[in-house]
């Protein structure tokens, strides 16, 4: 256990040490060729709006401000490749999960993609980015080599960011209510959200949750299990070397992706037993030729304080704001213990995605949250024994197990 919280602080500081701009195309470009199709890895060194438009999609980039200063980068394909219809479209936002961005969307390549998939199937689709990944670290005042840019967990995803894209797309759309779906923690900023500003209830149509996290009490990644309780410490001590983010988009990503873990390097069985070490079990669900594509844009970087919120869940067993100790708690909330989120406040229709062989959202703790959200109109187990946390983005199979059942679904909210 002290073995693997050593070796996460050595990998984070070796994240701090190798930023994005000391890395030339040059090099980039000499560790494309350790994988074997060109033209898909280079999909690994591609933004999300480049990616998009290299499939001949049309792609659009919106830069949206949050109460708090923050500037959000998020990304619109307002319509199909194949559908080209621009009249009257319903619109839907995908909110991605911890450590991810906007192109776990695109990344799996057209007919793949939930976004793809989305657009072609005629839906206006935005896709969000959290504050401090690698799209939206940006603000009016602050930078993200401050520790101050960084003192905001999911929570403030949830209570900022998600509300101010959706008043957004609302006002460039003209749309009365928009469709969400949200994966892993794209779910927990939305029950965030409607927990805590309940009028967004009125704004959004219907909601799918892939994974959907809010309990974590059961959780069975042991390294996950292994870090929770060192979670408070981790933040005391990342901070103090001045690592208020964790798990940064730079050279690792491109090391670890183009070369450790494409389909012919003897190490990239270590690649996918980090994976399924951390998320379940899945062979069969895993595209290894994607590995590469996807290492290079996971992990996208998040604040250290996200993970610590989530490390405070699985130790307390309920979904409750961020602890800050009890003399501040008492200060900012009035009480010595955060409060639990007021989940009956959630009006909106919703739908849970969940996979038997699922470490981080267990199905015990899904079937809580089932109980505990009075508008969850349905609870959906993916037909397949080993699917896993990743496999609602990654699977082989995503769009036959998982998205034509999301877009039945949805269809009956347009």
């Amino acid at each position: 256990m002290f073995l693997f919280f050593k070796i996460l602080l050595i990998t984070e500081f070796l994240h701090m040490c190798t930023s994005d701009e000391t890395t030339t195309y040059s090099e980039n470009e000499i560790l494309i060729n350790s994988i074997e199709e060109p033209s898909l890895a280079e999909d690994a060194l591609l933004d999300t709006f480049t990616i998009v438009r290299k499939y001949g999609y049309p792609c659009e980039i919106h830069r949206i401000y949050t109460e708090d200063n923050y500037i959000l980068e998020v990304h619109r394909i307002p319509y199909g490749k194949n559908n080209v219809s621009r009249g009257d479209k319903p619109v839907v936002l995908l909110q991605h999960g911890l450590l991810s961005s906007s192109a776990e969307w695109v990344i799996m390549t057209p007919g793949k993609g939930l976004a793809y998939v989305l657009a072609e199937a005629g839906y206006d689709v935005w896709m969000g980015n959290a504050r401090g990944n690698t799209y939206s670290r940006s603000h009016i005042s602050l930078k993200p080599s401050s520790s101050a840019f960084w003192k905001f967990s999911w929570h403030e995803i949830g209570f900022y960011d998600i509300p101010a894209i959706i008043d957004y797309v609302l006002r460039e759309t003209g749309v009365p209510r928009i469709q969400y779906v949200g994966f892993s923690q794209g779910t927990t900023a939305f029950w965030v959200m409607m927990s805590t500003r309940p009028e967004y209830n009125k704004k959004v149509s219907a909601m799918q949750a892939l994974a959907p996290v809010a309990f974590v009490g059961n959780i069975k990644s042991p390294l996950v299990r292994a870090l929770a309780p060192f979670t408070n410490s981790l933040e005391t001590i990342l901070g103090l070397i001045g690592a208020n983010e964790l798990l940064a988009n730079g050279v690792i990503n491109d090391i670890a992706g183009k070369t450790l873990c494409h389909e012919k390097a003897v190490t990239q069985i270590l690649c996918t037993n980090l994976l399924f070490l951390m998320c379940g079990y899945d062979e069969s669900q895993l595209n290894k030729t994607m590995l590469p594509i996807i290492l290079g844009h996971t992990p996208a970087g998040a604040s250290t304080r996200q993970m610590i919120h989530f490390g405070q869940l699985y130790k307390s067993n309920k979904f409750a704001n961020f602890d800050h100790g009890w003399l501040r708690n008492k200060y900012i909330y009035g009480t010595f213990k955060p409060p639990e989120y007021n989940l009956s406040a959630i009006r909106t229709p919703v739908f849970l995605h969940y996979g038997d062989n699922d470490w981080l959202s267990a199905p015990d703790d899904v079937d809580k949250l089932f109980h505990q959200v009075s508008s969850v109109v349905g609870k959906y187990r993916v037909p397949h024994d080993k699917f896993n946390h990743l496999d609602f983005i990654f699977a082989i199979d995503a769009r036959t197990l998982v998205y034509d059942r999301i877009i039945k679904i949805m269809s009956r909210f347009n």
